[in-house]
């Protein structure tokens, strides 16, 4: 027998416990492997922290998931987004959120990666004015990688971590001055199945975020000063009732800190279509604990993809071409700004997931103009800031923002776009415009078995073809497969008046697959799991229908349960 969690998460029935290893509190069982350096972040007042979190709020929890079920269903009988008539009040209002924290006022480049220890330490001192740590889609969410990433941080906000890099035989240490650190959790839809919480896996988001801010409030204020954070990003909403969840969790967390309220800060990722619906009641459920919006882009395609899986007539082109001078993609940016600056918070732009080209100077040249034209859309658009993927965009992201803002640390006050106003539901919901082509079905498949090869083996950010992938866009490889081959979608240029079927799906892996070991190498392609992955991956395409996220099929298979006494042998 297996016990379903609170997402119908099937938890593997285990005879033997490890709880005992950790001083756990009633009601909480840990099957992770066991580590003192571990057994310091899990101590029984911070999971007690943690159950508390979830006792409270998971009956919330469960209802919004089933809402987010309710939605899909109607959106898969053929209806669509839109502003909702009940809200509208809010959105026609005159409030504003608190003001934005002197700390933060000026994020005009923010890099991003996962809660890796040299990554955090190179990513502090990579002169960006944010760091943004990741426990969600740069970081394979394995047992070692979610506690070794709480070590990480605290050392970090305790301004002691450290890295020796044998191979280069090189120490990495802080820089005097270093960026803001912010915090994502996972989103709402993932859970912990390392950690039990009366018989029921934990929340992931309520671990990460319930762990870190135990251990760490108390020096982040010390530390960054003016009485503010710790500073969180928040991922995956669809709805404003979600938001109203996070607030709750952070007024709970400040009154158990004994800190003010409002002392928390997020900044909400928009990366799900029914989201951009949402933007202002997200920001009237969080105003004393907002600091902004950012346009995820990437999850936001493969939301419009998951958001009209029941309709044939919005079929993706190629994923290279569903850019932000698309309508529908614009208009998301626009009104994510004027939402933003009316309400007096930040409206942060998306991602340059570009990675320098070190043997090609030429290549990559053209790849930093390419980022340089994005970083000065978004900043004339009237972003207050930006992504990077890598350190070495971060001149070029600085420049673009450096030459059109000048000394004034954000947009908030100058570019109200007023014109963006005159946004409709119908400018939103613009069907995408391009071409269906044979290259961008292989391309999908080799970015999505690749992605998915390196995050079963603990890898959550990769490097694939000069750009730098994460869940994201390998969710949108995997969904746009899904798309194509459950409408048979006709392909343009050298596939011409071909239709994606499966026996043409099949042909494709096999030919990519075969292409992957030749780039990688057959030594590496066979220690790897890319036929593990391959498999999955295939699976996923082509199932009749879509899963909602890659990830949580896929976490199934890092799911790592250790019987008592293992980790002391």
């Amino acid at each position: 027998m297996v016990g379903l969690g609170t997402y119908g998460y099937a938890a593997p029935t285990m005879t033997k416990k490890i709880s005992a290893h950790y001083d756990v509190p009633e009601g909480v069982e840990i099957r992770g492997r066991y580590s003192e350096e571990f057994a310091k972040i899990l101590n029984k007042d911070a999971l007690q922290f943690v159950a508390d979190l979830q006792r409270e709020f998971r009956n919330r929890l469960k209802y919004a998931m089933e809402c987010r079920r309710e939605a899909k269903r109607r959106y898969n009988e053929g209806a669509l987004p839109g502003f909702d008539a009940a809200t509208r009040y809010i959105r026609e209002g005159e409030w504003t959120c608190a003001l934005v924290p002197p700390p933060v006022a000026d994020r005009r480049v923010e890099i991003t990666g996962p809660v890796e220890r040299k990554m955090i330490i190179n990513a502090l001192n990579s002169g960006a004015k944010v760091f943004m740590a990741d426990f969600e889609d740069a970081l394979s969410p394995s047992w070692d990688n979610l506690m070794s990433g709480q070590v990480n941080l605290k050392d970090a906000v305790n301004g002691t971590i450290s890295f020796h890099d044998k191979a280069r035989n090189r120490v990495y240490k802080l820089n005097e001055q270093t960026a803001k650190l912010f915090v994502r959790p996972r989103g709402w839809h993932l859970p912990e199945a390392h950690i039990l919480i009366d018989g029921e896996p934990a929340t992931g988001c309520l671990v990460d975020f319930g762990l870190y801010f135990y251990h760490n409030y108390a020096a982040f204020r010390s530390n960054q000063g003016e009485g503010f954070g710790p500073f969180f990003y928040l991922p995956k909403m669809e709805h404003s009732r979600e938001a109203k969840i996070w607030n709750c969790v952070f007024e709970k967390a400040e009154k158990m800190a004994g800190i003010e309220r409002g002392s928390i800060r997020a900044t909400v990722l928009i990366e799900t279509l029914p989201a951009v619906f949402q933007m202002d009641e997200i920001l009237y459920e969080l105003r004393d604990h907002s600091v902004g919006l950012n346009c995820g882009r990437w999850d936001y395609i493969f939301s419009y993809v998951k958001t009209f899986q029941g309709h044939s007539d919005r079929l993706l082109p190629d994923r290279v071409q569903v850019g932000m001078t698309q309508h529908f993609m614009k208009c998301y940016s626009d009104l994510l700004i004027r939402t933003c600056h009316r309400r007096g918070v930040h409206a942060m732009g998306g991602m340059a997931a570009q990675i320098p080209i070190r043997d090609d100077p030429a290549a990559n040249e053209a790849a930093l103009e390419l980022v340089r034209k994005d970083k000065l859309r978004e900043v004339r658009a009237g972003h207050d800031g930006t992504w990077a993927a890598h350190p070495g965009l971060i001149p070029t992201c600085m420049e673009a923002f450096n030459n059109n803002m000048g000394n004034a640390p954000n947009q908030i006050q100058t570019m109200k776009r007023e014109d963006a106003g005159n946004i409709t539901g119908e400018d939103l919901l613009q069907k995408p415009r391009g071409v269906r082509t044979l290259e961008g079905l292989r391309l999908n498949t080799r970015v999505g078995i690749q992605y998915l090869a390196a995050w079963l083996t603990g890898s959550g950010s990769v490097p694939l073809y000069n750009l730098m992938e994460d869940a994201a866009t390998a969710e949108i490889s995997r969904v746009q497969n899904w798309q194509w081959l459950k409408y048979e979608a006709e392909l343009d240029g050298d596939g011409l008046g071909v239709k994606v079927s499966r026996e043409l799906f099949g042909r494709v892996v096999d030919e990519e697959m075969a292409r992957i070991e030749r780039e990688v190498g057959k030594e590496k392609f066979r220690k790897g799991m890319y036929k593990e992955a391959c498999k999955m991956f295939i699976r996923q395409c082509t199932a009749s229908t879509l899963d909602d996220f890659l990830t949580l099929d896929a976490y199934n298979s890092i799911v790592m349960h250790h019987p008592k006494g293992s980790s002391r042998l």
